[in-house]
């Protein structure tokens, strides 16, 4: 198992993850996707994790390090986009990525790292529990846009 950033070849591997996840086709990469693809790509502030296993993208989520006035100016992190291939879950590599966050976020000096679940099933949260999140500190709200 290799862990790193993803780079600009990854984005068509990232897709393929995305749309398994949402159940969805992969979406032909347009100018939109690489706009925003390019952004995501320059921003110091926002790290794109990969596991690959045998070249292969396996597993990934996305760390934003948000800076703060308040915490002694200390920056905190959301996790966000957490998300295995079907075929490689319970082998550690999305236990993997959420390390590699949390030690990006500690490089940072980030006082605290954040995510959110969508989902319900009891093995999720026992998941997240594992890797060390807990969801008993703090209660989470979201207020969907159009």
């Amino acid at each position: 198992m290799q862990i790193r950033f993803a780079d600009q070849t990854d984005l068509s591997a990232l897709l393929a993850l995305y749309a398994q996840f949402r159940g969805t086709s992969i979406p032909e990469i347009n100018e939109r996707i690489m706009a925003v693809w390019r952004q995501i790509m320059r921003d110091e502030n926002h790290h794109v994790i990969l596991a690959e296993a045998e070249n292969v993208i396996v597993s990934t989520c996305v760390l934003v390090i948000i800076p703060n006035l308040n915490h002694d100016q200390r920056p905190y992190a959301l996790i966000e986009n957490v998300i295995t291939d079907i075929a490689h879950r319970k082998k550690g590599y999305g236990s993997a990525v959420l390390q590699h966050a949390v030690s990006v976020a500690q490089e940072h000096g980030c006082y605290k790292v954040m995510l959110m679940t969508g989902s319900k099933l009891e093995s999720t949260l026992r998941f997240y529990e594992q890797a060390g999140f807990n969801r008993h500190d703090k209660t989470g709200f979201v207020r969907w846009l159009d």
